[in-house]
């Protein structure tokens, strides 16, 4: 395997040969430019001289030999000298590279919080060292949430297998267990089964959504809120909420999936972290520059301190906590994927009596639609 510092030497090599190939033939283009003149002037000698001193006779000039050998002895001599000065040039030059991969390497074996602070001159070194410290920035960033998704994904996973394991124990040790008894235990093993899956569902809805877009279809987000709406009724019914929905035709592109989870989602926690007799509102529009989805809902205050945090994976809000043990707190964080992957900002907005107003603005697109005007649906 070539060490990094055999690297170098080869990369500072490459570079002397070629600035001392440069140095060389500028050389060579001065040497020229002086020795063809020279080659036909004559030197001008005194033969005799007269009482007055002048010049009376001239004698031969440098000869065509003398200058040849004088010229190839200098290009011999100027040939160590070239490589010098183009070493001494690539050394200065690879110098702050140097430092830039060191620091590199420091950071790749584990210091993430390092960073290369190049400072000042601005050059284009300093931009790559910039431009390095952002990247930097970002996988560190990437690295604490993967940190803190792993932990969070293991403790919820073990939580319901751990209460599975704990139930079965307790049902097998019970010597005096019945048919009734043993149904029980086997209802409440399916619910945590059910609750597990629901978990590893949002987990893989949550991955496919962060890494990325892989189609781009025509969807229209008042046709997707219909189908979700349709799955939904009886659970707003059975809390008492009036849900109300004024769906206008709001075409867009994208992976109609990951947008249904991104609604549903939206739609199942407006409805779970509700009052009894709470109210949900939805809207779809296309303006000139976004096409939105928009969903308020009553609820428990939030504070705007905690609303960032509520789209991360596994945070929920202490009120939603104990009145929803059973939610594994991914919703939002899903939505928050959804929108990033079709660059959907979200805007959020809290409510002085409690409730959210959450609004995803799409790119418009423009598709054919069945009706220009708006489709109200209110559950009875």
């Amino acid at each position: 395997m070539t060490s990094p510092r055999r690297g170098r030497k080869s990369l500072q090599k490459r570079l002397a040969l070629a600035y001392a190939t440069g140095i060389y033939a500028a050389g060579v283009v001065v040497l020229a430019s002086v020795v063809v003149p020279l080659a036909g002037v004559q030197s001008v000698t005194p033969e005799g001289q007269a009482s007055s001193g002048a010049i009376t006779g001239t004698g031969s000039g440098i000869t065509l030999p003398q200058l040849l050998v004088g010229s190839a002895a200098a290009l011999i001599v100027l040939i160590p000298v070239a490589f010098a000065l183009g070493w001494i040039v690539a050394g200065r030059f690879l110098r702050p590279l140097r430092s830039i991969t060191a620091a590199a390497q420091v950071i790749s074996t584990g210091d993430l919080h390092r960073r290369l602070d190049l400072g000042e001159p601005t050059d284009e070194l300093t931009e790559l060292g910039q431009t390095l410290d952002e990247l930097f920035a970002r996988l560190e960033a990437a690295f604490d949430a993967q940190r803190h998704f792993v932990a969070n994904a293991s403790h919820e996973l073990r939580t319901p297998l751990a209460g599975l394991r704990t139930l079965l124990e307790v049902a097998l040790s019970d010597p005096d267990a019945t048919t009734d008894s043993l149904r029980s235990t086997c209802q409440e093993a399916l619910a945590l089964g059910q609750q597990q899956e629901r978990i590893v569902e949002a987990l893989l809805v949550l991955a496919t959504s962060e890494r990325g877009l892989s189609r781009q279809d025509p969807v229209d987000l008042a046709q997707v809120t219909e189908r979700v709406l349709a799955t939904r009724h009886h659970q707003a019914t059975a809390k008492g909420i009036d849900l109300a929905a004024n769906l206008s035709p709001a075409p867009t592109a994208g992976d109609p999936h990951l947008i249904e989870s991104l609604i549903a989602n939206l739609v199942d926690n407006a409805i779970h972290h509700n009052h009894p007799n709470g109210q949900i509102t939805i809207t779809t529009q296309t303006a000139a520059a976004h096409t939105t989805f928009t969903i308020t809902n009553t609820g428990p205050v939030i504070p705007d301190e905690d609303l960032n945090r509520l789209f991360r994976p596994f945070q929920k809000h202490p009120t939603n906590r104990q009145n929803h043990p059973d939610g594994h707190g991914l919703g939002l964080a899903i939505v928050n994927a959804v929108a990033a992957a079709h660059h959907a900002p979200l805007t959020t907005t809290t409510h002085p009596e409690g409730g959210l107003t959450i609004t995803a603005h799409f790119i418009p697109t423009t598709m054919p639609t069945d009706s220009s005007t708006p489709r109200e649906t209110v559950p009875t």
